[in-house]
């Protein structure tokens, strides 16, 4: 069990670790209460955006493979924005010269902003994996998952059945964290769970501050619906096997393990 000292401690590490979403948080609350002359929001935010990644690198805040992975996971959240946005399940409804397809380019900064949170949190608190199930089963699940981001529009959402795949690939994983040289265990579904909230807690934050807006939300905010938590768990899903994945295959790991 976390102790108060090493409870806050924790506290102090995941700070760390949500630098790069904290900053995007603070620009689109700055864009809500200030507005530029001849420079629509999204752009500024756009700007920002740009330049917290530049000043995360130059400070080695964040290393050169951890842009690397962020980069991809922009290019992964681009996508599925640009297909969501063009289906009306979402909408970004402010006039901006950085929209392609309906879509602002900063969008992509919070799928990254998920990824350099795990990518740093692995660092920060020395993150072990344990009975990581077969690179061929965790990499399936992962493209089953994103692939149904968008046949789930056509066809069947089999989102419940590859939740039960799930239980049944990671039912046997868990994962380590130290704080203070204490460590501690946990569930890897039970994590998935956890951050998948956290993102749904932020969701909330972000559409109230106008990131962008839910066709229930056109008239008035109001909370987005509880079953987004599912989505955001799926996603997190994605990204902690694709870092997983690419760790592995950086360090040369054979094992069923999935290293630092």
């Amino acid at each position: 069990m976390l102790t108060m000292k090493n409870f806050l401690k924790f506290g102090y590490l995941q700070a760390l670790s949500c630098i790069f979403p904290v900053i995007i948080f603070a620009a689109l609350a700055l864009s809500k209460l200030i507005a530029i002359p001849y420079l629509p929001r999204y752009d500024f935010i756009l700007i920002i955006c740009i330049a917290a990644q530049i000043f995360m690198l130059a400070s080695k805040l964040e290393t050169l493979d951890e842009l690397k992975v962020i980069c991809l996971f922009h290019i992964i959240g681009l996508a599925l924005e640009i297909f969501k946005v063009h289906m009306g399940s979402w909408a970004y409804p402010e006039e901006a010269y950085s929209k392609f397809f309906g879509v602002p380019l900063y969008s992509g900064f919070m799928y990254a902003s998920v990824a350099s949170y795990i990518c740093q949190s692995w660092r920060r608190m020395d993150l072990h994996m344990y009975n990581w199930p077969k690179p061929f089963f965790a990499v399936s699940i992962s493209a089953l998952i994103y692939l149904n981001f968008f046949t789930h529009h056509f066809s069947y959402d089999v989102r419940w059945f590859l939740k039960a795949l799930l239980v049944i690939i990671f039912f046997r994983t868990f994962v380590t964290f130290r704080v203070n040289e204490k460590i501690y265990k946990m569930p890897m579904i039970l994590s998935f769970l956890l951050i998948g909230f956290f993102i749904w807690i932020a969701e909330n934050i972000t559409t109230f501050l106008g990131a962008w807006q839910y066709p229930n939300q056109e008239a008035t905010w109001s909370i987005v619906h509880i079953g987004k938590i599912s989505s955001w768990f799926l996603l997190v899903i994605i990204s902690v096997i694709i870092v997983a994945q690419l760790k592995r295959v950086k360090s040369g790991t054979t094992k069923n393990t999935a290293n630092r």
